[in-house]
């Protein structure tokens, strides 16, 4: 089993936590990733990789990165 990079969509389709694990894993804890998860790659061409503040296209199945930060 291979690592997997997953981030926790809000209802907002906004990513607020992230987790590095199997996909199995995720499966047989349920209770430990309430929620939507949505899986996210490194190095993929044309892709980015998710990170917390993230908004995630499903259309796209793409993040797309915040516009601006608030300190």
């Amino acid at each position: 089993m291979s690592t997997q990079y997953f981030a926790k969509l809000d209802d907002n389709n906004v990513v607020v936590d992230m987790a590095v694990v199997t996909a199995e894993f995720m499966e047989a804890n349920p209770e430990r990733y309430l929620g939507t998860w949505v899986e996210t790659f490194l190095d993929v061409e044309g892709k980015n990789y998710a990170g917390v503040g993230y908004t995630y296209d499903a259309v796209a199945n793409n993040f797309i990165m915040p516009t601006s930060v608030e300190p």
